[in-house]
């Protein structure tokens, strides 16, 4: 966030003003702080979204702070954008993520490729412009922000599987619009690029921005463990973060890729051998705050950038943007997701709407803009209507979005499920606190009598929890579970999934025969397929 030129914005910012003062800056971040706590009252009375809260804030202050501030494109994409994919990353479950990663890949792959496509051809045959100002906007446009989404699926339920595929896509369609983005800026530099120079092009960014985030990742573990101070781990944690997106870039291969990877390592691999779970809440919650003070600067910035005046001239041009990129949306979601019951378990059509309806955009797609080169013809007029789309985006669908998705229904838990779910968390927790308590133990810090005393205590509550949920599985086996019965098949999955794991692991290890394996695996697909959506 530094001063810059608001590119809608009809006055330019003079030279003395863009260098700015330090003490006036504090005082806009002081003013934004203020706005951001009065927005966060105001959208949890009124029920509405923070970041669309966020957004319709900043516009009326556009001409007041517009010209001390920006949304600097450069500080968007090399440190705020790092914060939110690391946050993401170290967030997100492995196992999970390999379990939807088919239809994930399907939508930030070729999901993201033909919805790019189809936004290209109608913006180029709808208002006349060149195929590379076009592709510019359709690769920004493809992308997808769901942090309005995500903030979404905190108030309402719905399927952990629907959840993570949003997040899923999310967190590698920030990558391959990035990848994507530059790829286009190459042929504008070069004047041409072959299908066989953009497809080598393209791997070796990806594979290579994926290859340096592994390596990363992977050197920071044993740094990370043996670290015993929580601050010290924070700051392993941001050079990791930041570090990974600068080396990738200075290699030339995809920054995002490889946070992303080397985030995925870390929350897998590393937050589990932390030294205790306290030391894992600190981490976690540092990264949760990092993730929402960068987003509610974004989210204000984008609403201060946005001058309505100024789009209200284009207004028409806006309108088609607006229908193209919902149809990009509509075609890539709904033809590739029909196909994906040849391959893997099939995405309900109720799922699928909120796949469509959650195309929001957000900060990466005006960094993006805002980042096109000043030589390239017609830059302003992308940046107007990128903007646009965006504000749209935000507003109209971030307020729609939670009524739909109630009005679906898409995950309804009864009384008995819930109380269930109660009950699970109670002997999840208290079990975490028997391993704790064993770690506790194991380096001396307990007592051997202060350490029966507490296990006892929590052991009472696991045997109390476990009989209850006994109870009511035995009084409503044949009803309410059997036509409810999406948390016992989770279960399942997960059992499953261990079985399929360590029969793999045992065939690469050349301890049963190949000829025996096959039938037993495709078994539990088939097992795995029959199972309901959690």
């Amino acid at each position: 966030m530094v001063a810059q030129q608001n590119p809608l914005s009809n006055s330019p910012v003079e030279s003395g003003q863009a260098a700015g003062s330090i003490p006036e800056l504090v005082i806009v971040l002081i003013i934004l702080l203020m706005i951001a706590t009065v927005v966060a009252l105001v959208t949890q009375r009124l029920r509405i979204p923070y970041v669309t809260g966020l957004v319709l804030a900043g516009l009326p202050i556009t001409e007041v702070l517009s010209h001390r501030i920006g949304l600097d494109p450069s500080l968007v994409l090399n440190l705020f954008l790092p914060i939110l994919i690391f946050e993401a990353a170290i967030n997100t479950d492995v196992s999970r993520l390999r379990s939807t990663f088919k239809p994930i890949a399907l939508l930030a792959g070729p999901g993201s490729i033909l919805s790019s496509a189809i936004i290209a051809a109608i913006v180029k045959y709808g208002l006349g412009m060149d195929w590379i100002p076009a592709l510019l906007i359709g690769v920004i446009l493809a992308n997808t922000d769901t942090v309005s989404m995500i903030a979404v699926f905190k108030e309402i339920r719905v399927p952990s599987r629907l959840s993570t595929i949003v997040e899923g896509e999310t967190l590698f369609n920030d990558a391959a619009a990035l990848i994507s983005f530059n790829l286009i800026l190459v042929i504008y530099t070069t004047g041409s690029l072959t299908a066989v120079q953009g497809v080598k092009e393209l791997l070796v960014v990806s594979l290579g921005g994926g290859l340096v985030g592994a390596i990363l990742g992977y050197l920071s573990l044993p740094i990370f463990v043996r670290l015993n101070d929580p601050l010290s781990s924070l700051l392993l944690t941001v050079a990791l973060a930041l570090g990974t997106f600068q080396i990738g870039q200075l290699l030339g291969v995809s920054g995002a890729v490889a946070v992303v990877i080397a985030g995925l390592v870390f929350g897998s691999l590393g937050l589990p051998r932390s030294s205790s779970a306290s030391d894992r809440i600190t981490l976690l919650s540092f990264w949760e705050y990092a993730g929402f003070g960068v987003n509610t600067f974004i989210f204000l910035l984008i609403g201060i950038e946005i001058n309505p005046a100024t789009l209200w001239r284009i207004l028409p041009s806006i309108l088609l943007v607006i229908l193209a990129y919902q149809l990009g949306r509509i075609l890539s979601v709904y033809l590739l997701l029909a196909g994906l019951r040849r391959f893997d378990r099939p995405i309900p059509l109720r799922w699928q709407h909120v796949l469509v309806l959650g195309n929001i955009k957000g900060s990466l797609s005006m960094a993006l803009a805002v980042a096109i080169p000043l030589t390239l013809t017609g830059r302003d007029l992308i940046i107007e209507l990128v903007f646009g789309a965006v504000l749209f985006s935000l507003v109209i669908q971030g307020l729609v979005i939670p009524w739909i998705i109630k009005r679906l229904n898409i995950s309804h838990a009864s009384e008995i499920m819930q109380e269930m779910g109660k009950l699970q968390i109670q002997l999840i927790a208290a079990k975490a606190a028997q391993d704790e308590l064993d770690s506790l133990l194991k380096s001396g810090v307990l007592p051997k009598a202060v350490y029966e005393e507490l296990w006892a205590s929590y052991q009472a509550r696991v045997a109390q929890s476990e009989r209850v949920l006994r109870d009511f599985h035995n009084q409503h086996r044949v009803g309410e579970l059997q036509s409810d019965r999406s948390g016992l098949d989770a279960v399942r999955r997960r059992l499953l999934l261990a079985e399929k794991g360590a029969v793999s692991d045992a065939l690469r290890k050349r301890i049963v025969p190949e000829d025996l394996v096959q039938p037993y695996v495709k078994d539990l697909d088939e097992k795995l397929l029959s199972l309901e959506d959690d």
